[in-house]
């Protein structure tokens, strides 16, 4: 399973033949500009939640592409009421896709869409295969429900947190998730886009090593394998 940064809380994941492409948010970040949104391809897209900074390009994405949108049933519905097709799930949930198992999980934040409309309840996702298994948490608080994670999924081979606190925790609490997820390597998102949610990356890093984990901070366009 390939991982690739493409700022803020987007990532591309090719699994399985599979390009899986997660919270879009890329013509809208000037950090991301060497990143063409009109040139990605991808036959799925994961939406946490309705945030424009979440949503982005994905409308422009789907259409182009064809792709099956997967998120909650209003982000889906107001997917769906611009003719691209989706599939609807909720908290606590799982489906099988040809590119593996996908479960909806909880998160703590809001979810307005852009046209102000409710977005439903926030989420994550966690994503597996015979590949390897993937916590996506999306924007979110700490929360002890991500101690069931490790109960109700197979063992974790990396987890993509939030970092950049005011809007979602800090990389203190991202330790803790850690922690409650029994998962040592965490790669970093919805960091450093806006002034508010500037991160000290050496400081990050190192609060990590000192408990034995590794905090990987990947710059916009490169990828990893896990």
């Amino acid at each position: 399973m390939k991982v690739r940064y493409f700022g803020h809380s987007c990532f591309e994941i090719r699994t399985k033949g599979k390009i899986i492409i997660v919270d879009p948010f890329i013509s809208g970040n000037p950090l991301a500009s060497a990143i063409r949104a009109e040139n990605l391809k991808a036959d799925y897209l994961l939406i946490t939640h309705g945030h424009g900074d979440h949503i982005g390009d994905a409308v422009e994405i789907a259409k182009r592409n064809g792709s099956v949108v997967i998120s909650n049933f209003e982000v889906v519905t107001w997917f769906g009421e611009k003719g691209i097709e989706g599939h609807g799930m909720n908290l606590g949930g799982k489906h099988v896709f040809d590119f593996g198992i996908v479960k909806y999980v909880n998160a703590v934040h809001s979810s307005t869409l852009p046209d102000n409309s409710p977005g439903g309840n926030p989420g994550g996702f966690v994503l597996w295969n015979e590949e390897a298994c993937l916590y996506i948490a999306g924007d979110t608080a700490l929360t002890q429900d991500m101690q069931l994670i490790p109960m109700t999924c197979p063992k974790l081979s990396a987890a993509i947190l939030p970092l950049g606190d005011n809007f979602t925790m800090g990389y203190e609490d991202a330790l803790i998730v850690a922690g409650f997820i029994q998962c040592d390597r965490i790669i970093g998102c919805h960091f450093d886009t806006f002034d508010v949610i500037k991160v000290d990356h050496f400081a990050a890093k190192q609060a990590f090593a000192t408990e034995n984990k590794e905090l990987i901070l990947l710059n916009i366009g490169e990828d990893i394998t896990i």
